[in-house]
């Protein structure tokens, strides 16, 4: 029997996690088991994750550069890897599926790739990868939108946004499926719907979205997908760009170097003549990591065997949990763009009237052993335009608690608990 088939009962996580027993010092003395409630910057491996890579660890070699049995096999696991990827994805026909270094650095990629002109449309609400790699090329203009209000908002600024744009170009839009900040969930299909409708595309920043739910690429009419490997349970180092391949294969490669180059030649005057790869080796100079690609399959692996809606039951019942516990908690608000209705992933962000923000979570660390997040989880408009300021004019931040599949319900109940004490 796999790891991954070892599904425990309701008072336990869902997915056997690395973790979950460390043991760690408090300041009253003592020791506790270590409560990790900061997945939405990166999630702990999962078990089976880990003793997939162990096992292919004696057999590692180097991808698509040699003749050996361990090159062989390496570059077979790659892009078997990479296959699986795009199952996991819904990836179409002819979609291409590269390996990069997080979600980061796959919008940077789509960035550098983008035809000149090409004008952007990117929320204010997102996260920094995927509100700044625009900025970067002096030939794109970027438009930012204001954070919408709800749902329905976010399609019509969109729309109002689209209809309005001149010269009409090629366009691009980028949003996120899950907010990182909230954890509400965003109107995938409907933007999608709206993007085609004027003629622009877009990509999805699925980096909250892919551990928490079913992602299909074809269905939503998606044209990029980017996501990290340290948020899927996939700690190694990767991550993944997704999608249509015509502005990947007509653009210069990211990198320059080994594996992007068919054939280098040097002519009589003394300069290079480089023919580049088409497909996703175009993208990846380099030696591949094909650790971290293989972690991300063994992840998806892992997620679509025990099933998305266990995955979403077992979340929604510990969201529940904490929005009933904060709700509780004289003083404690919880952040939303959408409202208290709104569907979201494992993530929440709160403030605690009469606390600082990072002195609450050193707290729920040093007394309780419960680790969290603080601060403006790189997306600064959004949780200053959310927060707001103090009276006296400091810009404030907030915390973020988040869970997944590793989450047992001790390490919310303690968290909540943890709340009511500090705050009481």
């Amino acid at each position: 029997m796999s790891a991954c088939s070892v599904v425990a009962d309701s008072a336990t996580a869902l997915l056997p996690v690395l973790g979950n027993d460390v043991r760690v010092p408090l300041a009253t003395g003592g020791e506790v088991t270590y409560a990790a409630l900061d997945y939405a910057a990166s999630a702990p491996a999962l078990q089976r994750v880990w003793d997939d890579v162990a096992a292919y660890a004696p057999y590692y070699g180097s991808v698509h550069r040699g003749a050996g049995h361990l090159s062989r096999l390496s570059t077979e696991l790659f892009e078997n890897s990479r296959a699986e990827v795009a199952e996991f994805l819904g990836c179409r026909p002819g979609d291409e599926v590269v390996f990069t270094r997080s979600t980061t650095d796959s919008l940077n990629l789509l960035a550098a790739v983008l035809p000149r002109g090409t004008r952007v449309f990117v929320f204010e609400s997102e996260h920094h990868a995927a509100l700044l790699p625009w900025e970067r090329r002096a030939d794109l203009s970027v438009t930012h939108l204001d954070a919408p209000c709800s749902p329905r908002q976010a399609v019509e600024i969109l729309e109002r946004a689209l209809a309005d744009r001149e010269p009409y170009g090629p366009a691009l839009v980028c949003v996120t499926g899950a907010s990182n900040v909230t954890g509400e969930l965003w109107p995938v299909r409907e933007l999608t719907a709206a993007a085609h409708a004027h003629g622009a595309r877009i990509v999805l920043d699925a980096a909250q979205l892919v551990p928490h739910c079913p992602v299909d690429v074809a269905a939503w009419d998606c044209d990029w997908i980017a996501f990290s490997g340290h948020k899927l349970y996939a700690p190694f180092g990767a991550g993944v760009l997704a999608g249509r391949a015509d502005w990947l294969r007509d653009a210069e490669p990211y990198l320059a170097g080994g594996g992007a180059s068919r054939s280098v030649t040097r002519g009589a005057d003394g300069g290079v003549t480089v023919e580049w790869h088409d497909g996703p080796a175009r993208h990846e100079a380099g030696s591949p990591n094909v650790i971290g690609a293989y972690a991300i399959a063994s992840a998806c692996r892992a997620l679509r065997e025990v099933g998305f809606d266990r995955v979403a039951e077992h979340e929604r019942r510990l969201v529940a949990a904490v929005r009933e516990g904060l709700a509780a908690v004289p003083g404690v608000r919880v952040l939303s763009l959408f409202g208290d209705d709104a569907a979201r992933v494992g993530v929440l962000s709160f403030v605690v009237d009469g606390w600082n923000s990072s002195h609450f979570a050193a707290a729920l660390s040093a007394r309780y052993g419960i680790g969290v997040r603080d601060g403006l989880f790189c997306a600064h408009p959004l949780v200053r335009r959310l927060v707001g300021d103090s009276p006296d004019g400091e810009s404030l931040n907030a915390v973020r608690v988040s869970f997944g599949v590793g989450t047992p319900d001790e390490h919310v109940e303690r968290f909540v608990r943890a709340v009511g004490e500090l705050v009481l």
